[in-house]
């Protein structure tokens, strides 16, 4: 008997969080580029270590400005309200 193992092959994009993990303390934050994804909305299907990540991201970075100088865009908003949602402090994000 064998067993044939293809997870991930194929599979589409899970909105991931970009964390800014090479800079620990960055002065500013990127635009995130993808949606969240199932990692982080797909309730008690969600990835705890991913949802932490983003958590503690905003938690210490959220009210910094972004690097380009321009606003959130939509896809940062959705992040910023998932944020709240999932019961971070909304003083830790851009006010809308």
């Amino acid at each position: 008997m064998s067993v044939v193992l293809v997870a991930g092959c194929g599979a589409e994009p899970d909105g991931g969080f970009d964390a800014q993990g090479d800079t620990p303390s960055p002065s500013c934050i990127q635009h995130q580029s993808q949606s969240p994804g199932s990692r982080y909305t797909g309730r008690e299907k969600s990835d705890p270590r991913s949802v932490l990540e983003m958590m503690r991201f905003y938690a210490a970075n959220g009210t910094k400005a972004f690097c380009d100088g321009k606003p959130p865009t939509g896809t940062d908003r959705q992040w910023m309200e998932l944020y709240t949602a999932l019961g971070g402090d909304a003083s830790h994000v851009i006010a809308k």
